[in-house]
Parts: C-alpha cells; structure tokens; sequence
C-alpha cells in the first residue's frame, strides 16, 4: 500500500491563503535546507527535498492549485481532471526558482563561504596591521616622550620594486583561468565563478619570479620609526601609526602599526586615571602639634601643611598635582595619606617627658566629652 500524501500547504508550512511571494520564500527556505547537495547520503533529506518540489509546483501555477484546493492529490491521479502524468523533476524546479542571478546570494549557504560576483581584476590587498608593545615608565606617560622603535615588517622588495616579477621579466596570461581572473566551481547541479587561486584575480601571472622575495614582491625588514606618546597615556592605550604595517600585495596600501602601551609601577605613585596617590609618614609630635612637611610630587618636592591633630590616614588632596588628562581636559589631583609614627625607641628624657604628659593626659585614659582631646594636651605641654 502507498504512503499517503502529506497536504501541500503543510509541506511547505503556509496557509492556503499564502500569497505567490510567500509560497516563493517558504519554498526556497526548506529547498536550501533539503538540497541533496547539501545533506549527501541523507535519503530522508532527499525525499522531503522531491517533495517540496512537487508541492511547489502545483500551488505555483493557479489552475492546478485551484484544482488541488477543489480535489486534493486526487485532480493529479490518472482520470482524476485532466492534470494527471508525472512532475517536473525536483531539480528543475529548483533551477527555476533560484536563477542565474540568484545562485550567488545561496552560494554561503551551501559551501560555507561567499563568493566574489561580478569579475575584475584588481587583486591588490591591503597589507597585514601590526602590533607593538611599548614598555614606558610613569614619569614618560604622565608627561610625555617621544620613543624610537625598531619592528620586523613587511615591506616591498628592492630588487623587484614590488613586482614580484624578475628584471626584464614580465607577465603572462594565467593559464589557468585564461585571463580572466576567475575560474567557474561546479556544485551540484550548478555552477558558480570565484577568484582564481593561481592569479588570485589578476588574469596575469609572472614570467620569472624575482630571485630575491621568491615572486612576493615584499620582504622582511627591520624598520625603525619615532614615536610620540602623548602626555596623560594610560595603561593599554593603543597608538596607531598609518602606513607602519605590512606593505600590500600588488599596489594596495599597507597595513597600520598599533603600539599598546605598557606602564611601570612606580615606587611612590599609584595612579587612578588622572589622580595620583602617595603615603607618607610624619612624627606623632607633628600631627599633634601641626606644621608644615615636604612631600614629593611629580613635578618636584612642595611643602604640605599639617593641621594640629592631624589623624592617621587622612589623606590631604594637592590640586592640579595630578596627571594631565590624555583628551586635554583637565589635569588631576595628588592625594596624599600621611601615616603618623609612634617612635619605637625613646630616650630616658622622652620617656620622662611622655610619662609628665601621660599624667596630664589622665593616666592613658579616654577624654570625656568635658576634657581635652589628646592632642590638644599634647599641643600645651609640648609648646
């Protein structure tokens, strides 16, 4: 007994009121997706493949498919309304929807890649970009510096000026694809045109390549080149210089060079964007008494001002010390954390001196909100 037909409409996934268009587009959706070519050895690929055809075919042309809406597949049994006899081949079908002009936009779809459409025979390429990594130290990316680097680089051969073709050598038609810069694949039932890989498009192919670059026409060399790093640079920052890559093959314009930047650390400094931050240490005496201590900043030593009873950790912000911005808005602060120091030795004077002020300060103990704090005691005895 004969498998039974599946509905038309369900095979290709439309309703019976789809219009020409989407019949079209759901045929060619499931068509790619079933092609034989593309699912080899699949037999149930294959028959659903056969099978879109056919369905195709009828709901394509209207008297049919107005006799399939009115009798089913009983209007294409024999003796079933005049429309009897076998279908198209399931290929031609495909032939017929997917054109000439069409095969290319499916082209990816069935071998994984596009194809190049429409000939010509410019075969230049943009030369390979390249990528340095730049050790500055912190001083150099806050102010700035100019560095000379030495890259391997790719860049067109001497002895040929870029050729790649001998002297008193020339080019000759590729034999390969006779000129005209691209060769016809055959896939399946179809055929499409790609580049030629002999002549990579040109038509042309060298006579006698040069000696020297193997018919490269480019070769490696060391080059050297200046660089500016501009003030305020940060960490990883890429520079890119035009025209400092790979030369290009056949006449295209050469890559660019990308210089990555890489910043030391330092031994005072710790940078957050534009604002630098340092520690330093001051005596307890001058944190309880006040004053003035000379701190480092990238620009050279100034003086800071201590308040009396100054904390451990405070930290004090010295305005435009900082880094300047790399876009040019602005130029960040310094944070200075000072740390007070508690002296591990004392002589027998200090320790005569600290015990008198550890009786005025209440014997070690805490101040009440009605005493004095500690260094305001410390401020009085020590004055």
């Amino acid at each position: 007994m004969a498998a039974q037909k599946r509905d038309y409409y369900e095979v290709l996934g439309i309703s019976k009121t789809a219009s020409a268009d989407e019949l079209k587009k759901a045929y060619r959706k499931l068509a790619v997706k079933y092609h034989p070519d593309k699912n080899q050895g699949d037999n149930e690929a294959e028959n659903k493949f056969k099978e879109l055809g056919e369905a195709y075919e009828v709901l394509n042309d209207e008297q049919k498919r107005a006799a399939y809406d009115r009798y089913g597949h009983a209007a294409f049994s024999q003796g079933g309304g005049g429309f009897g006899g076998g279908f198209h081949d399931a290929s031609d079908i495909f032939s017929q929807v997917f054109g000439s002009g069409d095969i290319g936009s499916i082209f990816e779809e069935f071998l994984g890649g596009g194809s190049r459409r429409g000939g010509g025979r410019s075969s230049s390429q943009r030369g390979d970009d390249l990528r340095y990594d730049l050790e500055i130290t912190f001083e150099e990316a806050a102010f700035g510096v100019e560095k000379e680097i030495s890259i391997r680089r790719s860049e067109a051969c001497d002895s040929c000026e870029g050729s790649g073709a001998e002297k008193g050598s020339g080019m000759k038609t590729c034999s390969t694809c006779r000129g005209l810069g691209q060769v016809t694949v055959s896939k399946g039932f179809f055929s499409i045109s790609q580049t030629c890989p002999s002549c990579r498009g040109a038509g042309k192919t060298i006579e006698k390549p040069c000696p020297k670059c193997s018919g490269s026409g480019h070769m490696e060399k060391t080059s050297k080149t200046k660089v500016k790093i501009p003030a305020g640079i940060e960490n990883g920052m890429r520079l890119r210089v035009t025209g400092m890559g790979d030369s290009g093959v056949r006449g295209g314009s050469p890559g660019d060079l990308y210089i990555v930047t890489h910043i030391k650390d330092h031994d005072f400094f710790v940078r957050d964007g534009d604002d630098v931050y340092c520690e330093i240490n001051i005596p307890f005496t001058l944190a309880a008494l006040g004053g003035e201590t000379s701190v480092r900043t990238l620009g050279g030593e100034v003086s800071l001002k201590i308040p009396s009873g100054a904390q451990s950790g405070k930290v004090f912000r010295l305005k435009g010390k900082g880094i300047e911005n790399v876009q040019g808005r602005g130029i960040g602060d310094q944070n200075v954390k000072v740390n007070v120091q508690i002296p591990s030795k004392l002589t027998s004077k200090q320790k005569q001196l600290l015990e008198e002020f550890s009786k005025l300060s209440g014997d070690d103990t805490y101040p009440t909100s009605n005493e004095k704090g500690f260094f305001e005691k410390a401020k009085s005895f020590f004055s």
